[in-house]
């Protein structure tokens, strides 16, 4: 048989993306299925991203992630986008089929598959999200195809956090609510899901600007900051006795699902849990 020295190309762009850590296990997981792909990391600043999609098209990549601040700004440059990544205007994963670069966000069903990782319960309760980037736009529209009562949005732009509630409310029958992020948030007694959808703690040791005597122990804290087992909001919430979930259980689920549609396949995903475990030296509970 003739041997092949060509590879599949994906990867990630980003803006900043030294921190990503999703090599890690995507690496992982085309090495142990000996699939011949290789995920690369590439800084695409906010002006080259066009430039970014030519190359990839010119250079035959296979698919791309899609990480902040492009999430949202791909979306011209594909030939198709799922349903819920338009309802969304949100996309993290790019992949080819039938010769056209499709959009997906993995970002929402891979925190949905870490929730039911822990056996949380979804339907019929309220959540709220913390920011209204794609992050949590991906989260939100997810969590309402999952059932989830309410989401309450908190964002500093009153424009954005509105235009997400309104999506809620038009394209899903979950009940979406806005509330304005005007100093420290109090986060509403009865919430059973919060989740830091924002970049605060991703480069630096911050936490989100919240009312911390708000947060009642029968709460589930979530982060999706994907570089950090424990950022200073899941130490913040833990300390007060909220159950946690880090953005590194939800990276390898929506890494995952990356997988099975680059490759067509099952993603290994205990090849890729393990991989992170080893990286960051942690256990993960899943």
């Amino acid at each position: 048989m003739k041997k092949s020295y060509q590879k599949q190309w994906v990867g990630v762009f980003g803006d900043p993306v030294d921190d990503n850590p999703t090599v890690v296990m995507e690496q992982a997981a085309f090495d142990a299925e000996h699939t011949g792909m290789a995920y690369l990391t590439i800084q695409v600043k906010e002006g080259d991203l066009k430039a970014a999609m030519d190359g990839m098209r010119a250079m035959n990549f296979t698919g791309i992630n899609i990480t902040m601040p492009h999430k949202g700004a791909v979306l011209p440059y594909l030939d198709e986008i799922s349903e819920s990544a338009g309802i969304m205007g949100a996309v993290n994963t790019v992949y080819r089929k039938d010769g056209k670069l499709v959009g997906e966000n993995t970002d929402g069903k891979g925190f949905l598959r870490s929730l039911q990782d822990e056996n949380i319960p979804i339907q019929g309760q309220k959540a709220v999200i913390l920011g209204a980037g794609g992050a949590a736009r991906a989260i939100a529209v997810e969590l309402a195809g999952a059932g989830i009562h309410t989401v309450t949005v908190i964002n500093r732009d009153e424009t954005r956090g509105q235009a997400l509630a309104d999506i809620l409310n038009k394209h899903t029958s979950a009940h979406g609510v806005f509330i304005p992020w005007k100093g420290a948030a109090v986060i509403p007694a009865d919430t059973d899901i919060l989740v830091n959808a924002t970049p605060v703690g991703f480069t630096d040791d911050n936490k989100p600007d919240l009312a911390y005597d708000s947060l009642k122990a029968g709460m589930i804290a979530c982060d999706v900051i994907p570089n950090k087992v424990w950022t200073a909001f899941l130490l913040e919430a833990k300390a007060r006795g909220l159950r946690t979930l880090n953005g590194l259980q939800m990276l390898v689920n929506q890494g995952a699902i990356a997988y099975e549609l680059w490759t067509g396949k099952p993603a290994p995903v205990a090849v890729m849990r393990q991989a992170m475990e080893n990286e960051y030296q942690v256990k993960l509970s899943f």
